[in-house]
């Protein structure tokens, strides 16, 4: 009777569930308003069938779940049966190359995720509850971003999650031809419709992930195996369901049909009763030109494409060269670009300054919020070799660097767009009016963190070395969460790791520039490494690494820190715009490895990776003797022929190099 009553609900193409005490088994072919499922913040099941996770909204998260959790255990003293999962999904993006996030598949104790950060973390974690052991969560993940702090492979990964998002095994999206065993490669963001299936075995305690296109059967080989025993991880009893977040990037994540068995393998899924994704944006706008156009007469068509074509490439002309083919996607329009800032109109403007300025803007197609720097071309430097180096940077993933989204060069200028970060520059809160709300304590440890990350991730984690060689509080930008992310990568370079690393012009700001780039020219991690070090200070302290007044007590900063080191009365020095409400122990620590950071003998130096482990705890910050800061960076640099004067006056005005056209913040 139970099976003819599923059977029936089938026939009408619904959604139907079938649940037994010791047999239990779900399937859903689409879902329907109203249907046997739990839905909450950005999720939402669309009327043709499909189950949105994300709305392409900005930092939205999306969860669903089937609403009656399930008995894994026979009894509470048994362990975890075997069961079945089957599940067809697809993530749409207007970026494909730059789709943010994907989603998960998890068991879970609890339905409330209502702690999880929005942006990152599949929707379903924290920054503080993430690994631990009291979560009780198994998941299966499928990521299209590589988040360095959980050692994810690559931007396009299955992976198999307890407790948190540190895979226990993780692998290249793709399957294995059952013909002859090769490996064939899937890209999760495509758009397109694909199966999973996750099997767990209660008795090996082995769990298996496969996933293939929609039109395959179930390929023999699986994408992952990996032994473990889940009667230590799951609760009983626990729910099942669906996990996903969206980042700035518009990313649509859609679940079409999903089938559960306990002990038996997962229902098969009818492909031909699923619903259909929706048509890519392009495809109906393309319609909306041809119709128009196919209704005018010939002649009229071709006057007005002759007369608009004209028009047009003067006012959008852009400058397109063959070597530029390779870059694709990475070159945007200028015609994009132009409409996303209206004409670039002075009430779009964000800032300005030697390197430029910067506009905010709505790529019209996508909705994309982004910013854009219009900078000189630099024709010291190979154009061709600067903007090879800017696509490269493009291809860096981290939820503490700023996304340089693509480039468009025109006339005599060069357009970067990066994304668009709304709480602006760190500096506009360290400078701002008395009577403006500041940063506390905590948000000003949270940020030297994020930035602290971002840089290891430059200089020792992603697949070349990157100098960013313009470290500074104008261009750390802060996101909608607050959260501290490093932009402005006009002046970076990039190397091969274990070559030696040299450049032929002194570029940077002045106050973060190391003695010894400016002696000899050659950029490497440690100089970065000192800049980190002005910038500890300040933030720590609210004052600009060179006063912009020649008149005053302490040109350098770092002098002026040194100098209240020495006394015993570092704490002094501390941003007095807290009000003394700050962690005493957190301020010490940022000042003595800011001076660390910030001596003037690169070997003294720490290097990124120390770093984190310093500000994180896992590490003691090694006692600062006289002997090790002994020195003056004003005197060592007047050594050098530089006048203190002409420092605090060129601080306030420009940053020097070739001159740096794009240096700067946004």
């Amino acid at each position: 009777m139970k099976l003819f009553f599923l059977c029936f609900l089938l026939s009408f193409g619904l959604v139907a569930s079938f649940t037994a005490t010791s047999d239990d088994q779900l399937l859903y072919l689409g879902f329907t308003a109203g249907t046997n499922l739990t839905v909450d913040d950005a999720a939402t099941v669309k009327a043709n069938g499909l189950l949105e996770l994300t709305n392409g909204s900005l930092g939205c998260k999306g969860h669903a779940f089937y609403p009656i959790p399930f008995h894994f255990r026979k009894s509470h003293n048994e362990t975890v049966q075997s069961f079945s999962v089957s599940f067809v999904f697809a993530i749409r993006s207007s970026y494909p190359i730059m789709s943010r996030q994907g989603l998960a598949f998890i068991i879970t104790p609890s339905m409330n995720f209502s702690d999880a950060l929005a942006n990152q973390y599949l929707g379903f974690m924290n920054s503080k509850n993430n690994g631990n052991f009291s979560n009780h969560i198994f998941a299966i993940e499928l990521d299209t971003v590589l988040n360095i702090e959980f050692q994810d492979i690559n931007t396009n990964h299955v992976g198999i999650d307890i407790n948190g998002l540190h895979s226990i095994k993780s692998y290249p999206a793709g399957y294995y031809e059952d013909s002859n065993g090769s490996f064939q490669n899937m890209t999760l963001a495509s758009g397109d419709a694909m199966q999973v299936w996750v099997d767990y075995n209660g008795e090996a305690k082995k769990i298996n992930v496969t996933m293939a296109p929609l039109q395959m059967e179930k390929p023999t080989r699986p994408l992952i195996s990996a032994d473990y025993d889940l009667s230590i991880v799951l609760k009983e009893p626990s729910y099942i369901g669906f996990s996903s977040s969206g980042g700035e990037v518009d990313s649509r994540h859609y679940v079409l049909g999903w089938s559960f068995g306990m002990n038996k393998p997962a229902p098969q899924i009818n492909i031909a009763k699923l619903p259909r994704l929706p048509h890519p944006k392009h495809q109906s706008k393309l319609l909306k030109i041809i119709l128009p156009i196919a209704s005018a007469t010939f002649i009229s068509v071709v006057g007005s494409m002759v007369i608009l074509h004209v028009r047009r490439k003067s006012r959008y002309s852009e400058l397109k060269e063959d070597w530029e083919v390779e870059f694709g996607p990475h070159r945007l329009s200028y015609k994009d670009l132009f409409h996303a800032t209206e004409g670039f109109k002075n009430k779009h403007l964000l800032g300005a300054g030697g390197f430029g300025k910067v506009y905010k803007g709505i790529l019209p197609s996508t909705k994309l919020e982004v910013a854009v720097k219009r900078v000189s071309h630099e024709s010291r430097q190979g154009l061709k070799e600067f903007v090879a180096e800017v696509v490269s940077i493009g291809r860096i993933r981290h939820r503490n660097l700023v996304q340089l989204l693509g480039y468009c060069r025109r006339k005599g200028e060069l357009l970067l767009v990066y994304d668009y970060m709304p709480n602006g520059s760190l500096d506009k809160y360290l400078y701002c009016d008395e009577q403006t709300l500041t940063l506390n304590w905590a948000q000003r440890f949270r940020i030297i963190k994020d930035i602290a990350s971002g840089l290891f991730y430059l200089h020792e984690r992603w697949e070349k070395v990157v100098i960013h060689r313009d470290i500074k509080a104008s261009n750390v930008l802060l996101d909608s969460e607050m959260n501290g992310r490093l932009g402005d990568f006009g002046l970076a370079r990039l190397y091969d790791h274990g070559t030696n690393l040299q450049t032929t012009h002194v570029v940077g700001t002045i106050g973060y520039l190391a003695p010894e780039l400016v002696c000899t020219g050659k950029a490497t991690p440690l100089t970065d490494v000192f800049a980190f070090g002005m910038f500890l200070l300040e933030v720590a302290c609210g004052k600009r690494p060179v006063n912009s007044n020649p008149q005053g007590n302490q040109p350098l900063l770092v002098d002026w820190v040194l100098e209240h080191w020495n006394k015993g009365s570092l704490i002094e020095v501390v941003d007095t715009r807290l009000q003394s409400d700050y962690n005493v122990d957190e301020a010490c620590l940022v000042l003595k490895l800011g001076l660390l950071c910030a001596h003037p003998f690169a070997n003294v130096r720490p290097n990124m990776q120390s770093i984190i482990r310093y500000l994180d705890g896992d590490s003691q910050l090694p006692e600062l003797t006289d002997t090790d800061m002994s020195f003056s960076l004003l005197s060592i640099m007047q050594g050098e022929g530089f006048d203190p004067y002409a420092l605090s006056y060129l601080s306030s005005k420009m940053s020097i190099g070739t001159i740096s056209d794009i240096s700067g913040g946004r």
